[in-house]
């Protein structure tokens, strides 16, 4: 059986953590910027965690078990 490739667009997109969870940066922080208050770009720029229900998905793309 050959190896799992990682998906190049998960690898690009998902960070591990130290303690196994995974993070993520949110979206909608790339155009249409003059519309949007100071504190949500602020807000949008911080690292947030996946979900739980898409953990599985992200870690089967990340080749990991």
């Amino acid at each position: 059986m050959p190896k799992m490739k990682t998906v190049s667009g998960a690898k690009k997109r998902f960070v591990l953590t130290g303690t196994g969870k995974l993070k993520r940066k949110h979206a909608y922080k790339s155009h249409i910027l003059t519309k949007k208050s100071t504190k949500r770009k602020r807000n949008l720029t911080y690292f947030t965690t996946v979900h739980k229900a898409d953990v599985k998905n992200i870690k089967l793309c990340l080749a990991m078990k």
